[in-house]
Order: structure tokens, then C-alpha cells, then sequence
């Protein structure tokens, strides 16, 4: 896609931090997406409604930092009834690939671009940003987002109420260790949280029209204050991060079957060898994914019996 020169500016951010940071630390941006017609909670209801039900996932919002995933507490209400009720559900829910719709593609393109020209390129290609996915999250008030890291690097914007998002530095491995990552991109995002990370800390103070920069692998976790929120992910893949995944992937599948692995990197030659390997496997299972029973069955096969924890009482 060729940036078109009428697209005004949809994220911006202090050009200093895109020289600087970008895409190494986490820094504040600023959006206009507040008030879109496509993120009002009677859109995203109408979403939650049409979208495979795979790709919703929610639960209660009273969950600790440090929260163990097996131990989350369910919401008794169907994905439509959480959106609608969500002020006084104490609930959390994602919307993930919400790029699926034509018209959120349009709006994740369309931020994208914004900062794609202020780095100074022609296009969202030239810039580096593919597999440009959407995750829309619906908070009610007092909720926790448990500390994870995400295996994608993030805009996150804010578009309706409040929140604390706070970011971690991880990369010389003192929180998540190399087990933990690759569990965190493979298995369950959540990673434990110890007090004595709080100095590696940056706290966003979000509203309406704020957002961050989140690299890609830094743990964080989010509160909401006293109202609802709504925020949204805008992530994408760079080469180098789709590589570290699927050798992420591979790795786990391997140690399944009783294979001790190296971490990405400590071993190049071995690596180049395993991404052909993975990679063509999953060209062949990739048409599959269209239908949703299969997707859970390939979910369940490739990355174990709790693979779709989120489904279990749908």
C-alpha cells in the first residue's frame, strides 16, 4: 500500500523518540482514533457478535499482577452481553484480529502510515510493518491486565477512560529468562511478577487520546481506574521478529517430544535449518486455519492440551 498524501496524521509522537527509541524502548504517543465510529462499545458489540468465537476471549477483571492463568475466574455472559454490560460486568475482554474487517484494517493502515511517514517512508512496506494485526480490549473499571509479554511489537492507543500501563525492561533477561519467553509466546503470555522489578519500570498514565509504545517482548501489566475502558493494540511483525517466533514455535514442539533446545541464536547454522523445516509444515496446515473447528484442533495439537483455555466453556 502506497501512503496516500491526504491521510492526516492518526498517531503521533515526540520525533525525538521515533530518532531515539523506536523500535527498541517504549515511549508516549499521542492518536485521534477517541470517539471513532468503528470503537464505540455499540460497534463493538456488533464486532463481538459477528467475529468467530475463537477470537474473543474474556474473563474477570479481578486478577492479580502476578496472576496465575489457571487460576483465572470466568464471567458467567456471552461476548455480546460483556460489551453491553461492561461498566458493571467486572469483566475483561479482547477482540483479537479485528484486521479480519476491511474497515478496521482501513483504521490500523491508516495510524500505521502516520508514523511510517514521520520516520520518513513512502509506505507501511518500506517501513517495515507487516502482519498488521488489531486487538481491541473492553475493561471494566478496577481491572487488571496480569503481567505478559506479546510476541509483536505494539502501538497501544487509548480510547475511552483511564489506565496504567506499565512496561519492563527484559533484555538482558533478569524477569522472563529464555524458558520463559519462549513459554510466553507459545504456551500463556503470563510471566510471575517480583517487587523487585519496579525499578525497571515505566508507568503510562493513559486517558483518552494517550497511548505508548510497547517493544516487542516487554513484559507489562494495566489497570483500569473507576470507569470502563477501551483501548487497542496496533501491532505488527518485522522479519526478524516473525523468525524469533516460529522458532519459538518449533523449539517448543521439539522439547514436547522429549528434545532439549537452544534459545534462538545460540546456535544460527541449526536455527536456518529449523525455520525451513517449520516453515513449510505450516504452509501446509495454513489452509486449514479458515475453519474454526480446525483451528482449535491445530491449537490443541501444536501447543497442548490447554491450548484453548479460553474456550473452555464455550
Amino acid at each position: 500500500m502506497n501512503v496516500a498524501s491526504s491521510i492526516s496524521p492518526v498517531i503521533t509522537a515526540d520525533n525525538e523518540s521515533l530518532k531515539r527509541d523506536f523500535p527498541l524502548k517504549p515511549f508516549a504517543i499521542r492518536h485521534k482514533l477517541s470517539g471513532h465510529p468503528l470503537l464505540t462499545l455499540s460497534r463493538i458489540a456488533q464486532l463481538a457478535s459477528d467475529m468467530p468465537r475463537d477470537l474473543i476471549e474474556y474473563n474477570s477483571g479481578d486478577a492479580s499482577v502476578s496472576q496465575d492463568p489457571d487460576k483465572v475466574k470466568s464471567i458467567d455472559l456471552d461476548p455480546v452481553e460483556v460489551v453491553n454490560r461492561i461498566q458493571t460486568a467486572g469483566a475483561w475482554m479482547v477482540l483479537k484480529r479485528v484486521e479480519k474487517s476491511p474497515e478496521y484494517r482501513q483504521l490500523l493502515e491508516d495510524a500505521l502510515t502516520s508514523v511510517a511517514r514521520a520516520r520518513g517512508f513512502k509506505s507501511i512496506e518500506d517501513a517495515g510493518f507487516s502482519q498488521i494485526e488489531g486487538f481491541l480490549f473492553v475493561s471494566s473499571p478496577n481491572s487488571t491486565t496480569p503481567f505478559h509479554m506479546d510476541a509483536e511489537d505494539n502501538f497501544f492507543v487509548q480510547i475511552y477512560g483511564e489506565k496504567i500501563f506499565a512496561v519492563y525492561d527484559n533484555r538482558d533477561g533478569k524477569i522472563a529468562d529464555d524458558a520463559q519467553v519462549e513459554h510466553s509466546t507459545v504456551k500463556h503470555r503470563n510471566v510471575p511478577f517480583n517487587e523487585s522489578f519496579r525499578p525497571r519500570g515505566i508507568e503510562f498514565n493513559l486517558d483518552a487520546g494517550d497511548g505508548c509504545y510497547i517493544p516487542y517482548q516487554w513484559p507489562h501489566w494495566v489497570k483500569t481506574a473507576g470507569s470502563h475502558s477501551i483501548s487497542m493494540a496496533i501491532t505488527w511483525k518485522t522479519e526478524e521478529v516473525r523468525r524469533l517466533n516460529d522458532l519459538h514455535r518449533f523449539n517448543s514442539m521439539l522439547r514436547g517430544i522429549g528434545l532439549p533446545q537452544a534459545a534462538p541464536g545460540a546456535r544460527p547454522a541449526l536455527d536456518s535449518t529449523k525455520l525451513a523445516v517449520y516453515r513449510t509444515a505450516a504452509a501446509i496446515i495454513e489452509p486449514l486455519r479458515g475453519s474454526e473447528t480446525m483451528r482449535r484442533v491445530i491449537r490443541r495439537i501444536a501447543l497442548g492440551k490447554n491450548a484453548n483455555y479460553y474456550l473452555k466453556k464455550a
